[in-house]
Formats: C-alpha cells, structure tokens, sequence
C-alpha cells in the first residue's frame, strides 16, 4: 500500500509534465490541424533558458519559470510565423515534413552552441520531504511545486479559454475557420496567441523537468516530446481536458509499470496502450466523432 501511494505521488508530478506539454500540441492541432513536431524541442529550450537564468544570473524558481515561458512564447511565434505560416495552404504532408525540420533544427542548433553534454541544473528548491500519513511513502517537495504550477496553469489556461476574447476566438477558429473569419476574428492573430500559449506551457514544464530531475541535454525533448504527443492522441488531440487526462493517464502508467519491476518496458506499454485506445476508440477517450459534410 505504501509502495502504491509513492507511486501514485510520482505519477501525478510526472503526468503533470507531460499534461503541459500536451496542451500544447493538441491547442495547435484544434486550431490548424497541425502536429507540431516540434513542441518537445521548445520544452528543451525552455529548459535551458532556466539553466542560464538560474546559473549565470542567479535568479530564483519563480523568476526564471515566468521568464522562460515568455520567451518560449515568443520563440513559439516566431517559429509559426517563420515556418509554419508560408505551409499553412500546403499540403499535410508538406507542413508535417516542416515541423519535423523545425525539430532537427532546434535540437543540433542547441547542440552547437550549448554542446552536446549534459548540465547539471541549480538545487532552486529546498530538498525536504513530507511522510504521507506516518508512513514509509515521502512527498518531495519538488513534487508539490510541480502539482501546485501545473494545476495554477491550468486553471489561468481554463479562464484564458473560456472567459477572454481571445479564448473565445481560439474556440471558434477551432470550430469553424472559415465561419470564424466571416465573423471578423484575425485568423493570425488566433494562431500566433495559441502557439505563444502552448510554447510558454512547454517552456513552464522544461524548467519543472530541470528543477525535479537536476540534468539537463539538448535532445532532452525528443522523448517526452513523443510522450506528449501520445499523451494528447489517448485523451483525444483537438480536446483540451483529453491532453490533460491523457497526461496523467500516461505518467501513472509509467510509474506504476516501474514499480512493479517494468522499467525497461514502461515505453513499450505507453505505446501499447496507444494502439489499443486508438482501436477502441479511434478519437481518443474524450475526443467526438465529427461528421463532415460534402
């Protein structure tokens, strides 16, 4: 039982990771039905403008979380507006080819000029740890920040989509584009706001990554990234609570397949258990079949 809360704390603050880099990919495949290859390589940037903030220029937990999701905003738009926007027209395939440039791109332009070994990240938190309920099983401290700023993003994500102007654009773009912009909604506008969005998630979570973990490498991305993206497909891409549910669906999977002596296959069932939510129900657990009209 003791064994099973721990995991259960793990999973959260692991869930909880890829929750905020879910976000991001299925708030941009809602709006452009674009899979953003790469969301995980802005998480790596992220974590690394953390590193810089917090080594070079000793700034604290706080700070440097908020800097580094503003500048991993900016880096979002950028890259929409650079790579993404002259491919909007295109074909799937062309934007899909352009997206995984983009991560190539990111991942050995970091590698150039940060090189390739791995850095130790600052001890930005106290190493304290609760017992839960006088047992064996230990809360980190670590893991209640981790929970208390994804579930403070969430909450600012939730009012941002539902109770502001541009949350309400983001939601109608989603719905119907061409009906959207009849109503006179910015098409670009929406699309640089849900990109700046999703990308400060992603720069939020590659410093929790580098705060809990203490290491951090330029392809640091490329797995959870691809965790992310199954995590976004099992709750259902386009579907808001789907990435958030199939985060935490994802980390307590991960977590309780380790606990039980499966470390070495934990990937293998994230997978597995892709494939059998996708037979099952092709659009995700929480995702709806939409019929189009011819």
């Amino acid at each position: 039982m003791e064994q099973l809360t721990q995991q259960f704390v793990n999973g959260v603050s692991l869930g909880s990771i890829y929750a905020l880099i879910a976000l991001g990919y299925t708030m941009v495949y809602g709006i452009i039905k674009l899979i953003n290859f790469a969301h995980g390589d802005i998480y790596m940037i992220g974590a690394y403008i953390g590193f810089a903030l917090t080594s070079f220029l000793h700034v604290g937990f706080f700070p440097a979380l908020i800097i580094s999701m503003l500048l991993c905003a900016l880096l979002g738009v950028l890259i929409e507006k650079v790579a993404y926007k002259p491919v909007r027209n295109s074909t799937r395939i062309a934007a899909l080819i352009t997206a995984i440039s983009v991560s190539l791109f990111l991942e050995y332009g970091m590698m150039y000029f940060v090189k390739a070994e791995t850095r130790t990240f600052p001890e930005l938190l106290p190493n304290k740890q609760i017992s839960i309920l006088n047992t064996s099983a230990v809360l980190d401290i670590k893991n209640i920040y981790i929970i208390f700023v994804t579930i403070s993003l969430m909450l600012v994500l939730q009012y941002t989509i539902y109770k502001t102007k541009v949350g309400k654009s983001m939601r109608a773009v989603s719905l119907d584009r061409d009906a959207a912009q009849l109503m006179g909604i910015d098409m670009n506008k929406t699309i640089s706001y849900t990109f700046a969005i999703g990308s400060a998630l992603a720069g939020a979570a590659g410093v929790l990554v580098g705060t809990y973990y203490n290491s951090i490498n330029p392809l640091m991305g490329v797995v959870p990234g691809l965790k992310a993206f199954v995590a976004a497909v099992i709750g259902g891409i386009g579907v808001i609570p789907g990435a958030v549910l199939g985060g935490f669906f994802l980390g307590m999977t991960e977590t309780m397949v380790s606990a039980f002596g499966g470390s070495l296959y934990k990937d293998a069932v994230a997978f597995a258990i892709l494939i059998l939510v996708l037979l099952a129900k092709p659009n995700g657990l929480l995702g709806r079949n939409i019929k189009e009209k011819v």
